[in-house]
């Protein structure tokens, strides 16, 4: 008897569960790893978009030792240089540099090569935990969490434990190291004509905490939130909130939404201040209001020779120069030197990100080229310029 009870023990721990019970086990624990990885190491730590309670942050260090093995400095500091430095050489982990493969077949490889680079730790890793238990415990025996993970999970669940603890395991590497470091620059949506290749997996961020919108992410790096469409959903913003009605976070900053004065009319300095804080989604508006119809109605009036070349070349039009490669800008260049009225919306869309971009201009200076730009849209005979022109007087600067 005392066997049978040691061989169902081994089989199936102390909680002896069912096997919906298991997945559902399984999933909660590599919810909450995900969870700690885009609240705490990433919305947090990185980035300090919000504050949260040290019970918070101690369960969180806790959690990521025992199901990662990764600690807030590396981590923290391996983000921030891909920030600084993203899709160049210096990128830890491009896959417009590196290959989209190399990204996500080895992307856990790619984050512990550049985690042993002291440089970028003590560069880019300001303001992490340095206490008795990150220096005697978290960092000195970062296997030692995932070792005491496995022992739990066989005492727990028995033999099914190594199935559980091996998704564990598996979770961040797979979804983190290589999905969002590899597709998330790859492939996907852009809300944002960001200078970078981010792009944003899936507008429901459930499976990786939000993480999946990553081209809203790198347009608002600061933002404790990560959608912005209505269709969007944020995982990890729906336990932000609930942790703020707990009292165990603070939220310090969001992206900000385009105020409108419907009344005003006119280029002055809270118009240009609005058009300066909000330029992402007036970008993204002038793709919508004047690149997409404009561009649609010259296709349809293209002669069937050339109508391939317009398919082509549909997307340059809104892409940020430094993602363009030699071969499409031949190819932008080819159309727009044909066609005199799509030269002009994207000379204006050039000339528009030109008045913020010039930094050394003071504020006078910039109101006058907006003003500029604001008279020539006006007289320009395409009516989808002249209207996001006199929308472009509506912007107003909101408040932090």
């Amino acid at each position: 008897m005392c066997t049978n009870l040691m061989l169902d023990y081994i089989e199936h721990g102390l909680l002896a569960p069912s096997l919906g019970a298991l997945v559902l086990i399984t999933l909660a624990m590599t919810h909450a790893t995900i969870v700690s990885v885009t609240v705490y190491l990433h919305r947090y730590s990185a980035h300090r978009a919000l504050e949260l309670s040290p019970i918070l942050k101690h369960f969180f260090r806790l959690w990521l030792w025992l199901s990662t093995g990764q600690n807030t400095l590396e981590w923290t500091a391996i983000h921030r240089k891909h920030h600084a430095k993203c899709e160049t050489e210096e990128d830890p982990h491009s896959p417009q540099v590196k290959g989209i493969k190399k990204v996500l077949r080895e992307g856990a490889e790619l984050y512990r090569e550049e985690a042993e680079n002291e440089e970028t730790l003590k560069k880019y890793g300001a303001g992490c935990p340095d206490d008795w238990i990150e220096r005697n415990v978290y960092s000195r025996f970062p296997m030692g969490g995932v070792a005491l993970m496995a022992v739990i999970d066989l005492m727990l669940f028995g033999v099914y434990g190594i199935t559980i603890w091996a998704v564990q395991m598996m979770w961040i590497p797979v979804f983190a190291a290589g999905v969002i470091n590899g597709i998330g620059h790859y492939w996907g949506y852009r809300n944002f004509e960001c200078a970078d290749a981010s792009r944003n997996i899936s507008p429901w961020g459930i499976l990786i905490g939000g993480e999946e919108l990553h081209n809203n992410h790198h347009t608002y790096p600061n933002s404790a939130k990560l959608s912005v469409r209505r269709f969007e959903f944020d995982a990890g913003w729906a336990w932000i909130r609930l942790f703020e009605m707990l009292g165990l976070a603070k939220v310090k900053k969001v992206a900000p939404k385009p105020i409108i004065d419907r009344e005003a009319k006119g280029i002055d300095l809270e118009a240009l201040r609005g058009v300066m804080q909000h330029r992402f989604q007036v970008m993204a508006n002038y793709r919508k209001t004047v690149i997409a119809p404009v561009f649609k109605q010259e296709q349809e009036r293209a002669c069937e020779a050339t109508r391939d070349l317009y398919a082509r070349a549909k997307a340059l039009f809104h892409k940020d120069l430094s993602l363009i490669k030699p071969k499409q800008q031949e190819r932008l260049a080819n159309l727009t030197q044909s066609n005199e009225t799509l030269e002009a919306i994207y000379q204006y869309r050039l000339r528009l990100q030109d008045i913020w971009s010039q930094t050394s201009r003071n504020s006078a200076e910039m109101v006058e080229a907006l003003e500029q730009w604001y008279h020539d849209a006006r007289e320009s005979g395409i009516a989808a310029l002249q209207d996001f022109a006199d929308q472009l007087t509506r912007y107003r600067h909101a408040a932090a």
